[in-house]
């Protein structure tokens, strides 16, 4: 049986159609699933209903404007480590963007945008979502192959789990901390992961035998 591939939601926020239209342009050869906000309360609205891999965040909007957006979104524990990219006009401080949060959930860019350095960004972070993904499906399959584990070997697998989610999230740590900055750099640190990942996958997998 073919398995379809997963499509990451990709949350766009701006009040102007014009915008929104522009960035799914720009985003469209990416794949993925593309929700449009046209306001803060709807970007927040948006957020109850779906997970989202990463927000494009406009800056000036009427009423709630994309600070206090991103503000709302911190604050909720289900949306606070949902990388944010805020799109700022000219002039507007860079300081001024990353008041109050912490930079490796938090990115921005310039209009006008540059559309390869936009698609450059996004598909980082698309990268950090897959590699969460995996690692909570792994998760589980591990949870439930040990429920089913009765031979006594479970200690040394479990032991070996652990050394390989800390050698993981290690990566991803380091994944986040690049994430504002070198895109190379942080596409080069994801493709590290690939190895510890393919290690847990086995080991998952011996835990339930031959199909």
């Amino acid at each position: 049986m073919t398995t379809v591939p997963h499509k990451a939601n990709i949350l766009l926020v701006d009040d102007r159609d014009e915008n929104l239209m522009a960035l799914e342009a720009v985003l469209t050869s990416l794949d993925q699933n593309m929700v449009r906000a046209s306001s803060g309360e709807a970007a927040l609205k948006a957020l109850l209903e779906e997970d989202f891999a990463v927000i494009l965040l406009d800056v000036v909007m009427p009423g709630m404007d994309g600070f206090e957006t991103a503000a709302h979104i911190k604050q909720r524990e289900k949306t606070k480590d949902i990388p944010i990219i805020f799109l700022t006009a000219e002039g507007i401080d860079r300081h001024q963007v990353f008041r109050g949060y912490a930079s490796r959930f938090v990115d921005y860019m310039t209009k006008p945008l540059d559309p390869w350095l936009l698609r450059a960004k996004v598909e980082v972070f698309l990268e950090l979502d897959r590699l969460r993904r995996q690692l909570l499906d792994q998760s589980a399959r591990l949870r439930r192959g040990l429920a089913e584990e009765t031979s006594g070997a479970g200690g040394s697998v479990v032991a070996e789990m652990s050394a390989l989610v800390g050698e993981v999230n290690q990566k991803l740590e380091l994944l986040r901390e690049r994430a504002v900055g070198d895109e190379n750099a942080t596409v080069e640190a994801a493709r590290e992961l690939d190895a510890p990942v393919g290690r847990l996958t086995r080991l998952v997998e011996a835990l339930h035998g031959p199909e």
